[in-house]
């Protein structure tokens, strides 16, 4: 008998139950798991840009922050994958009929996106080893190397993102199920990639692994500074802040935007009918059990524009004549009101879309407190961040990922009691392993 064999004959349906039950073990190693990819595929994508940034304006800084990048990933990437292969065998073990026609189902592009995760290590382990060698002899093949590691990752995040989406919309309105005459079909799985959520998830997720890293890298760059014993450390980490907080806000722009097409592509994927499956994953985000969870994701994504704001305007005293100061602090001002205004029980007066034009609001006063921060970069002198700086770099930090995490954690949830959406077959029960292997 194989080892396969083995494991598809594992009975875990009653296991983890003294603490907290399958789904709480499982959803606590997948979105450990998305911790590091998260950070994995920003850096990867960022690294090679700031690379070939710093080449072409001769910024040594750049150089470093991209090998730093880079030097993390190499670090962390076992643990994250240690998390990812541990996710495979709990799902193996605990819901075997999902995962056996999942990986049937989605064969060809799994295999393809395993191919892609191959080349990005390959990118990623020579972009890293090769930096000494090329970067001084051949620095835009060594560049390309990089490119090579963010295009490939972001290749294996498209395809991971089609499989997710299928499995929250169960492939949208009219698409084929998975049944015993569909499962091995590629046009059906072709389908149930690019199902209506697909674009607009793919969008969001890659503007998030670009965003929260970046806060990421900004509350890093806080905490090393103290850490920092020469004057050129020291300004070279309070450059990094800035260059995290620029990007972290940039991005998260436009998360709201197209968080607001996602949503209604979800809505629009419902299936239909009068069954309690017929409003969809969208019927239970917005009103069912996790609408709670949508609540509390507007509310720290509101705490991440108004924490932003402010540290862009605590950033601006580095400004010689601290200019933009003023302008800051008004659009951090009506951000915050408009954010909060969102958020409150008002947020329906005086007419149904306020709160999304208040969230509107939100994302244009951050935009012109951005543009204004962004003229005053240029005459920036690093080396002396005030405490509460870094503070509340550090605060973004943190409360990015949580950002991440929830919208990780209330996107799961909201498909339940499916795995794959309005399919009975594949529910959120553990089921016990098909009988009759090693006859």
């Amino acid at each position: 008998m194989t080892t396969a064999t083995l494991l598809a004959q594992l009975d875990l349906s009653n296991a983890f139950s003294e603490i907290g039950g399958v789904r709480f073990v499982t959803g606590f190693v997948m979105l450990t798991h998305m911790f590091f990819a998260e950070l994995f595929v920003g850096f990867a994508i960022a690294a090679p840009v700031l690379q070939a940034w710093g080449a072409r304006t001769g910024s040594p800084r750049m150089d470093r922050l991209a090998h730093s990048m880079a030097r993390f990933n190499i670090l962390t990437f076992s643990t994250g994958a240690t998390f990812a292969v541990l996710f495979v065998v709990i799902l193996v073990g605990l819901y075997p009929q999902v995962t056996a026609s999942l990986f049937t189902h989605f064969f060809y592009f799994i295999a393809i996106a395993m191919l892609s995760m191959f080349l990005a290590l390959w990118g990623m382990y020579s972009y890293y080893y090769k930096w000494d060698r090329y970067a001084v002899l051949n620095k835009k093949r060594h560049i390309a190397l990089g490119f090579t590691m963010g295009f490939f990752i972001w290749c294996w995040m498209l395809i991971m993102t089609g499989i997710d989406t299928y499995m929250v919309t169960g492939g949208g309105p009219g698409r084929p199920q998975i049944t015993e005459g569909t499962v091995a079909s590629f046009g059906a799985a072709l389908q149930g990639i690019f199902n209506p959520m697909f674009t607009d998830m793919l969008l969001h997720r890659t503007f998030a692994n670009l965003s929260w890293p970046a806060f990421a890298l900004g509350a890093w760059a806080a905490f090393m500074y103290v850490r920092s014993k020469t004057p050129e450390d020291r300004a070279f980490y309070d450059w990094s802040s800035s260059v995290g907080l620029t990007w972290g806000v940039g991005f998260l722009m436009l998360m709201p935007i197209v968080g607001f097409t996602m949503v209604y592509a979800l809505k629009e994927s419902a299936p239909g009918g009068t069954g309690p499956a017929s409003g969809g994953a969208y019927e239970r985000l917005t009103e069912g059990a996790t609408s709670n969870l949508l609540t509390i994701n507007l509310i720290l994504v509101v705490g991440l524009f108004v924490l932003g704001n402010v540290a862009m305007f605590l950033g601006a005293e580095r400004h010689p004549d601290h200019a933009g100061r003023v302008p800051i602090r008004f659009f951090g001002l009506v951000a915050a009101v408009a954010g909060l205004y969102a958020v409150s029980p008002l947020a329906d007066f005086p007419f149904l879309y306020m709160r999304y034009i208040m969230m509107l609001v939100m994302v244009l006063a951050t935009l012109g407190a951005f543009v204004t921060y962004l003229r005053g970069r240029m005459r920036f002198r690093y080396g002396s961040p005030g405490a509460s700086y870094r503070a509340v770099l550090m605060a973004l930090g943190v409360l990015a990922a949580v950002v991440a995490l929830n919208m990780g954690f209330m996107k799961s949830n909201s498909r339940v009691p499916f795995t794959v959406y309005n399919q009975p077959d594949y529910t959120v029960e553990p089921s016990t392993p098909p009988s009759g292997f090693g006859r």
